[in-house]
């Protein structure tokens, strides 16, 4: 989601830091905003063409957090646990301007929570991306308890200027799109974990019943399945109701490392240079799943 987030903004010229843990995940993070640029116009009609050196070369890539020192505004795309962002925030907190605005693209934890571990809760928003960021046309804005109209202005008019349309909802606990997805989601893995139906079968009743582009085994392989797994303890938590209980499958494919287009394997076989379904085939994980741990990539 980060380099989505990078590219996009790249895109619209502006001048990007996105910073990870790791210089390897950075490497793949910089190949993979060329790849997406070279096929932007193939993939996305009507998308103005743009030379993909000029977007790459907008981005500084770093694994140094203390290159946010010098950003005007700042989106946070890290892993859906809240220790981690508690840290990070703190951090980030400390290095950055006192003015400068903390977009969350976070799938579940609420803003005003995040918002806490700061000395700026007025400068805290959720800016929910939809995966991928370049191409999703609607961003979900959460207001945390503390969002000034200041910052709720900022970020429209930011977002406005790169195209992106966005609604504002208020903060709850997966908000309005993951408090509802979330469960879609985790009910069609618990019909696949009870032999209801296989996994190309369910998304294929989605997309062809109801129109979806993606079906909801698709979709949580493309979020990742940890970070769906993520999201489900953290509504179950929050709200204190079992009807958020992630599915054993899901908590199973995850300690697996089957975390979804990521990872090569989730409820499908992907194309790890594509993030694609492997020459279409469609892998089912059932409750009584045989495969071979030899058939299996991990990321």
């Amino acid at each position: 989601m980060g380099r989505g987030v990078a590219q996009l903004f790249a895109e619209q010229g502006h001048q990007v830091v996105l910073v990870d843990v790791a210089d390897r995940i950075l490497d793949s993070a910089r190949a993979e905003i060329g790849r997406e640029v070279r096929f932007a116009r193939l993939l996305r009609p009507g998308t103005p063409t743009r030379v993909p050196e000029e977007v790459v070369g907008r981005i500084t890539f770093t694994a140094d957090l203390t290159e946010v020192r010098q950003v005007d505004f700042l989106f946070e795309n890290t892993t859906e646990n809240w220790d981690h962002k508690r840290a990070l925030y703190c951090e980030l907190d400390f290095l950055c301007a006192p003015g400068v605005p903390f977009g969350v693209n976070t799938s579940a934890i609420p803003i005003t929570r995040v918002a806490s571990a700061t000395g700026r809760p007025d400068r805290v928003i959720g800016t929910h991306f939809m995966n991928p960021a370049p191409t999703k046309p609607t961003v979900e804005l959460i207001r945390g308890h503390h969002t000034s109209d200041e910052t709720l202005a900022l970020i429209q008019g930011l977002l406005d200027r790169t195209g992106k349309r966005h609604i504002v909802v208020n903060d709850s606990p997966g908000f309005v799109t993951n408090r509802v997805l979330m469960l879609t989601l985790n009910e069609a893995i618990f019909l696949l974990h009870e032999g209801v139906s296989g996994a190309a079968e369910i998304d294929r009743l989605f997309k062809e019943c109801f129109g979806h582009a993606m079906g909801p085994l698709e979709t949580a392989d493309l979020i990742g399945l940890d970070t769906v797994l993520f999201s489900l303890d953290v509504l179950c938590n929050s709200f204190d109701d079992s009807k958020y209980r992630p599915c054993t499958l899901l908590r199973k494919l995850v300690d697996a490392g089957l975390l979804g287009r990521k990872s090569g394997q989730g409820f499908h076989r992907y194309d790890t240079h594509r993030g694609r379904p492997a020459s279409q085939r469609h892998e089912t994980h059932r409750n009584d799943d045989t495969q071979e741990s030899g058939d299996r990539r991990h990321g």
